[in-house]
């Protein structure tokens, strides 16, 4: 009875399961499986008068699980990249939203972005670009040692706000997934490869909005509060003869040495050497308080200028989905990007096209690493040892810093522009 009652609850899951998927709606899903990419997304000219805009290379990359699963690349280094396409307007009120993307840092991402952008209304597509309005900014920002997160920025009457709990971005040459679920309720969650890695609400981990309780400002300790955990032992009394216990006393065991001439040099002393019976100043032992009350805190109050917006996480009008990024070395590969109401249609969908190619894609990564290895040893073999140690200690380095990084909130997020190779021009605040 038990199996035949677990295996009808499993059936019912799996009815659950596909009825949830069939009845998935998708307002965006771009695999660029055909060479008619280029008549559904716009690229930008944001940039093009200057000669810093990128073009775009459609790929497989140079590792891949797949030769026919192509995406699109960064091609050109320490360039701007603005691309965009258009989908039917819809508004995500009482729907949860799902947007997620796959990409692969080809080139060992040193500086430069990886994420992508809803955006909503109408835009000029052909001049789409940094200072171009939008709804939600979600992905991977590496940029040397300090910056290696997933931004997740979202629009809120005209302010952009980062969210306060930093995600570790993953770091490594291979193709990974990046979800972000925004749910009618005002939660979230965002995965890496369908694991998640971060959940919870945009009033905690956003400052759209005031929190909704504070500190009492006008409240004050109680003077009869106590706050001391322990206290000194009333019962415990200092031993007699302590303070009698001399700090430094001579060295018993020491001998005047047999040329030693008290007419040239004195009456000889013993050296002086620490006490050891010598225990310091006495301090009465430590006991628990009985009239300890714990560490005292202001009462939460309602904030009064809190007021809720039950439509916080709602995007009316979203149309366009964009890259738009900076990259000091280029090799950035964007594939499968998805805009849904289903987060069991995006796990199946990244299960369906990421989870499918991604052990034989590592296999020919590491394939590649092992053939360039040994052309770098035919080259030179005195270098290339060197050179294998250093890239090992940097990849230990790296992997260190992902781990150790620190999640500190951000009040404001900055990218960092170049427009040509030898001079920093610009900082645009997103």
């Amino acid at each position: 009875m038990a199996n035949r009652a677990a295996a009808a609850a499993a059936s019912l899951l799996l009815t659950l399961t596909l009825y949830s998927i069939a009845s998935a709606t998708v307002f965006f899903e771009e695999r660029f499986d055909d060479e008619d990419w280029e008549k559904r997304w716009v690229v930008s000219d944001w940039k093009k008068a200057e000669n810093a805009s990128g073009a775009w290379n459609y790929t497989a990359g140079k590792w891949n699980g797949d030769p026919d699963d192509k995406g699109i690349q960064t091609g050109h280094d320490m360039k701007f990249y603005a691309i965009s396409a258009e989908f039917p307007e819809f508004s995500n009120k009482d729907k949860t939203l799902v947007f997620q993307f796959s990409v692969k840092h080809e080139q060992k991402l040193d500086c430069g972005g990886g994420y992508l952008k809803l955006l909503s209304g109408d835009i000029d597509q052909k001049s789409f670009g940094g200072d171009t309005p939008y709804s939600i900014m979600f992905g991977p920002d590496i940029c040397g040692h300090s910056t290696k997160k997933v931004h997740a920025i979202l629009n809120y009457n005209g302010t952009n706000y980062p969210n306060k709990k930093d995600v570790i971005a993953a770091t490594d040459q291979l193709t990974h997934v990046y979800t972000f679920i925004l749910r009618p309720n005002a939660t979230y969650r965002i995965l890496i490869d369908n694991e998640e890695v971060q959940k919870g609400s945009l009033y905690k981990h956003w400052d759209m909005l005031p929190p909704k309780k504070i500190k009492d400002p006008e409240a004050k300790k109680p003077e009869d509060w106590d706050d001391e955990a322990y206290i000194d032992d009333p019962e415990d009394k200092k031993p007699e003869g302590y303070d009698d216990i001399p700090m430094d006393i001579p060295d018993t065991d020491a001998e005047k040495p047999n040329d030693w001439d008290e007419e040239e040099n004195g009456e000889w002393e013993p050296p002086i050497i620490a006490n050891p019976e010598y225990q310091g100043p006495w301090t009465p032992k430590q006991i628990k308080n009985p009239n300890y009350k714990g560490k005292w805190k202001a009462p939460l109050i309602d904030n009064p200028e809190f007021k809720d917006d039950p439509n916080i996480y709602v995007y009316p009008n979203l149309k366009y989905v964009g890259i738009e990024l900076w990259q000091v070395k280029s090799g950035s590969l964007f594939d499968n990007i998805l805009i849904t109401d289903d987060p069991e249609y995006a796990k199946k969908f990244a299960d369906d096209t990421w989870g499918k190619h991604k052990d034989a894609e590592k296999a020919a990564f590491e394939e590649a690493e092992k053939a360039n290895k040994e052309k770098k040893a035919e080259e030179d073999p005195a270098d290339s040892d060197v050179e294998d140690e250093t890239h090992a200690d940097k990849d230990d380095s790296n992997k260190s810093d992902a781990k150790d990084e620190p999640h500190a909130d951000e009040e404001s997020v900055v990218k960092e522009q170049y427009t040509n190779k030898k001079d920093k021009e610009e900082h645009d605040e997103l």
